[in-house]
This record gives C-alpha cells, structure tokens and sequence, in this order.
C-alpha cells in the first residue's frame, strides 16, 4: 500500500526538482515542460505497473513481484525510445548483476530443487534480461540528457530485477504453535505379550517432547507395551495416566487401547475388546474380583464381565464395583449400596452412609458385611430381606488398629487385617470378638 500511495503522488515543484537532482538533469526554460512531461508520465506507468504487482505479492506473499513492479517502467520506455551509448559502467554493472542471479540461482536450484516460485523467478529474469538485450541491440537514439538517464534507469533495473529474483523468496507460512503436551508415538508397529505379568511399570514423562523416550509407555515386565494408552486427555486439564490393571492371579491386564480406544482385557492366549469406542472422558475405573474371572468397569454405569463366558450385565448408576462371586455382585451408586444378581436383577438395596466403607458379599451370596475402618465396626445385613443382623466393635489387642476386612474365609468365620502389624484376625460377627489366625 505504501508503494502503491507513493506511486500515486502528484508531481510537485520540489519533487520535480527532487528527480532532476537525482537524475543529473539541468532544468532550463526549454526543457522545463519536457521534464514535467516526461515524470508524470513516469509516475503514471509505474502506477499502473506497480497496483497489479501489488496484488501479485499480497496473493503470493512475494515481495519479488512488487519489486518487478517498481522497475518496469524503465523496460517499457526502453521498447519506444532506444537508449544511449555512453553509458557502459551501468552496462557492466548489469551484466555482472545478471552473472551473480544466475550463478545463486542455479546453486539454490541445485541444492533446495526446483520450486514454482523459483522457476517463475526465473522466466520473469530471462524475459527482462531478453528486453534489455534486445533495447541495447537497437540503433542508438539521439542523446540528451532524459535519453541518458532513461538508460541508466533500464540497466539499474535490469540488475534490481536479476538479483532479487535469485535473493528473494517467498514468505514461509507460520509454524503452529506445539501443544503443550503432544499424544504419544508408537514405540513399534508391534504388540507387547506376557504369560505372567511380573512388573508393571507406569508412564513418567507427559511433558517431554521426545515421543519416543520409554517413560511415555506402559512397561510390562520390563517391556514397552505399545498397545495400551498411557495417557487421557480430557478439556481443560492436564493429562492422566489411562487405566491398566493387573489380575490378582497376574494372569490379565485390562487396559484402554491407544488405537481403538476400546477398553481391552488380554492374558496369554487372546485380546478381547470390553467395550466399544470411548472418549477419554468417558473412560472407567477398572476392578477384578474373584481372581481374574469377573471384570468390572465403573463410570457412569458399571459394567461385569465374565471373562470364561464373557457374559456381560449393566448396573445403571453404579459408580464403584466392591465385591463380586458367583451368587452376587456389591455395588455403589451416589446415594445407595446395591446387591444384584448375574442377571442384572436387583435382590438388596441400602441407603449409603458410610462412603469410605468396604463392602464385602458372603460366598453363597446371602450376607453383606460393612467394614467401616474409622469406626474400626463390622455390620451385617441378611441379603434377601435387607435385615440389619448386627453391628459389632472390634476390639484389638494393645496398639493395633483396623486395616481392612477381607471377607470371609474357607473356614467360616470373617477376616480383618490389622494394620500396624498387619496380622490376620477371625471375627465373631455376633460378638465382635478377634482371635488370630495361624497361618
């Protein structure tokens, strides 16, 4: 725009005797009229030169076309009026300028290839330095001062043209900004396997930029695990290490996989999918019970898979699974603790009170124990009618305290764990009477 406002500009006094000054001229009584003539003219050619090599450049971010634009105006004039002689320092420079465009612009060409930018820069040299050549070629015209300058003018622009189309290019598109994490790469096209899951090893690095580093996976037994994802993504907040769980047998994993974003169970003879497409933000808690043959996964919903028949029910409103076997499943909405059977139907349901509680079903299903551990208190409800049968406090010897309730033994009676010396106790659920177990 600017060269486009100065182009634009009328010729005044001052500027007229601006020009002359610069170009050498002496403006008498008798050529006076010719020089207003002739920079009004020259004013008005490179406006109408300069306006479309405006829009050349704005389009393609060139400033080589503004400058071709800019110094037209001399190659035109050169095809009416044939240039002087006397004017060989200006020829030569030329000349060399053109010598230096072409040798960088066939070491540009050489090293960086061919581009459309180029090779248009290219085609605009050849045909002005061909105008050039073919203007001096011409029968010289009768000197004077403006035929003198006109000529300098035609060289001067024939260099300015030559040397930037080899030096000017054009502008590079803006890089985006890198997020502030980025999702990780695969560390192989392969998948991680196992026959016993000995070691887990979790995820460090979210920040880091090197993709690749080990600290962006899942390590299994040492081992890049590739197929799990490492980290969800979640609007507004940092990442979070997604879910992968071991078996308690350390036979299975279940965990988010990074392509299908499916959750995924997996031991040492298949990969089942759980569920179907999740966003991160929709991606369970995960749990197994009764060694690795129930999986539950809680959200909004829960979920209980059967991983020998792969039986699959639906808890609306669970939020956390506690305990599963064969005759029931324990699980907890916002506001109620539920008993359901593997059918999905409904057979207890409790108000919640307690949510740090442990919620722990009898083998055959029949009796719900509430661990309440700041309590250090057991309760216990009879399944089928919801009946509170009792309510006992435990009472440790010397300074040991509650650790967790494990549930029920093979032996009958309910088991506590202590947790500073973490020995095993036998509750009476009658009397809240311990006694220590012996192995």
């Amino acid at each position: 725009m600017i060269t486009v406002f100065v182009a634009a500009m009328p010729v005044t006094r001052e500027r007229l005797t601006r020009f002359a000054a610069l170009a050498g001229l002496s403006v008498t009584p008798d050529n006076a009229r010719r020089i207003i003539d002739h920079v009004a003219r020259l004013r008005r050619r490179r406006l109408i030169a300069v306006i479309p090599a405006a829009l050349a450049t704005g389009l393609t971010d060139d400033p080589f076309y503004l400058v071709v634009g800019w110094s037209a105006v001399p190659l035109i004039d050169a095809i009416r009026r044939p240039p002087t002689h006397g004017q060989e320092i200006y020829r030569t420079a030329w000349l060399l300028g053109s010598g230096g465009a072409v040798v960088a612009s066939g070491f540009l060409l050489l090293n960086q290839g061919p581009t459309p930018a180029r090779l248009a820069h290219a085609a605009i040299v050849l045909i002005v330095a061909a105008t050039v050549l073919l203007a001096a070629a011409r029968k010289a015209g009768t000197p004077d001062e403006i035929g003198e300058w006109s000529t300098r003018s035609l060289y001067l622009s024939g260099t300015v043209i030559a040397l930037s189309g080899a030096l000017l290019t054009p502008g590079q598109p803006t890089e985006p900004d890198l997020p502030e994490y980025s999702t990780p790469a695969p560390v192989s096209s392969s998948t991680g396997s196992f026959t016993t899951v000995n070691s887990i090893k979790d995820p460090k690095c979210p920040w880091f930029d090197e993709m690749d580093e080990p600290c962006r996976w899942w390590l299994v037994n040492g081992s890049p695990f590739p197929q799990a994802a490492p980290y969800t993504i979640r609007t507004g907040g940092a990442p979070q290490r997604a879910p992968l769980v071991r078996s308690p047998d350390h036979k299975a994993l279940v965990y988010l996989d990074r392509r299908e974003r499916r959750m995924s169970y997996q031991d040492a003879d298949r990969t089942r999918a759980l569920t179907g497409v999740l966003a991160d933000s929709a991606v369970p808690s995960v749990t197994f019970a009764h060694q690795n043959r129930y999986v539950a996964l809680a959200k909004d919903d829960a979920q209980v898979t059967d991983t020998r028949t792969w039986a699959t029910i639906t808890i609306p409103g669970a939020r956390q699974v506690h305990d599963i076997n064969q005759h029931g499943i324990v699980a907890t909405t916002a506001s109620h603790v539920l008993v359901v059977d593997h059918l999905g139907r409904t057979r207890m349901t409790l108000p919640r009170r307690h949510p740090q509680a442990t919620y722990l079903l009898h083998p055959d299903g029949a009796l719900l124990a509430i661990v309440r551990n700041a309590e250090e208190r057991v309760d216990t409800y009879l399944v089928k009618t919801g009946e509170h049968l009792s309510g006992v406090a435990l009472r440790f010897p010397g300074d040991e305290y509650l650790g967790a309730g494990l549930g029920w033994s093979k032996e009958g009676p309910f088991l506590v764990r202590g947790s500073l010396h973490e020995r095993v106790y036998y509750v009476d659920l009658t009397t809240g009477k311990l006694w220590r177990r012996k192995h």
